[in-house]
């Protein structure tokens, strides 16, 4: 439950953290406050659990065409899932790039974070 926890806190805060970093860039990557981020996590977590698998195995042969460079496209289109889910929340991702980007940002911020999570543990 300890560690349920403090992965849901990671991504929130790894999704603040690629709001504040894609702002620069002006594209439509928006999380309006920590409580958004804490519901967006949540959606991440439902649409990485269910459908996300379900997505690498209907494009697997693109997948294996492209040598894996597919799977950020599956990626984006995930985190752009989760944000048409929760707009009422302030979570919102303005068209195919910004969820490119984001999803990009988002994994490379969430991995960092999560692994000063493990050694914390």
């Amino acid at each position: 439950m300890k560690s349920f926890l403090l992965t849901w806190l990671g991504t929130a805060v790894a999704l603040l953290i690629t709001a504040n970093i894609l702002q620069y860039f002006d594209i439509g990557f928006e999380v309006d406050s920590f409580v958004t981020a804490l519901i967006a996590a949540i959606f991440i977590g439902i649409v990485n659990a269910f459908i996300r698998p379900i997505l690498r195995i209907l494009a697997f042969p693109i997948t294996l065409l492209t040598f894996g460079l597919f799977a950020f496209v599956i990626n984006a289109f995930a985190l752009w899932l989760a944000s048409f889910l929760t707009p009422s929340y302030g979570f919102v991702i303005e068209g195919p790039i910004a969820a490119f980007l984001g999803s990009i940002v988002l994994s490379i911020v969430s991995s960092v974070i999560n692994y000063f999570l493990r050694v914390v543990e």
